[in-house]
């Protein structure tokens, strides 16, 4: 394990973007098989294998290759910038002190404002196209699933993120956030792959009413 991270610390040091790249586009793709198996048990305990509940889980690859390739060509590149950028934006042109309070709290609110909502869309709207989808279609399910997303990470990446800017060093900081890809990975492909979901229909309601709501003052 020793070796492994000096190979990494020693890989970062040489090649950084690169280093990035490959370890996102790796971790996203461990995350959606994970998400694939997860969907698979959750749908034989709600019976929907009613003719074979025994049916065998059996990898994607191809949906593998797809969301990999959104953790090589987007969360790699451009984590790396996003992550080297924002700490010599607040340290330059906001002067605030490294780990203070202050500094932490400016982080995680325009991590989570600007970088979470860019990321949640460009997932979205990347897998529609790459399996096929019209526009009308990744527009829909942008809508459908943008929204459930955006409130579930919202409860779980600002507490992540405070640790990540306060203890880890700014070199090290989309490693830290790709561990937790993982997860995240799997739990966006999961939200993706629930379709229309019952409980993704309550926000759509929400959006609904409050649409109507705002219809109605005009």
């Amino acid at each position: 394990m020793l070796r492994m991270w000096k190979w990494y610390q020693s890989c970062l040091s040489l090649h950084p973007v690169k280093t990035q790249v490959i370890s996102s586009g790796f971790l996203w793709g461990f995350g959606d098989i994970a998400a694939q198996y997860i969907t698979h048990s959750t749908a034989k305990k709600r019976l929907q294998y009613k003719q074979d509940e025994e049916q065998e889980f059996k990898v994607n690859w191809k949906r593998v290759a797809i969301t990999s390739m959104f953790g090589f060509g987007f969360v790699g590149p451009v984590g790396h910038f996003w992550y080297e950028g924002l700490d010599k934006f607040i340290k330059m042109r906001l002067h605030l002190r490294p780990k203070s309070a202050r500094f932490v709290a400016t982080k995680v609110a325009m991590d989570g404002l600007i970088f979470g909502p860019f990321d949640l869309f460009v997932f979205f709207t990347y897998m529609g196209f790459s399996t096929g989808k019209s526009v009308a279609q990744v527009k829909e399910d942008v809508m459908r699933d943008f929204l459930p997303a955006l409130i579930l990470e919202g409860g779980v990446w600002p507490i992540v993120q405070v640790a990540n800017f306060r203890y880890v060093r700014v070199r090290y900081q989309l490693l830290y956030v790709n561990i937790f890809c993982l997860l995240d990975s799997a739990f966006l492909s999961w939200i993706e792959q629930q379709k229309d979901a019952p409980w993704k229909q309550r926000f759509s309601s929400f959006t609904s009413l409050k649409e109507r709501g705002g219809q109605g003052r005009l």
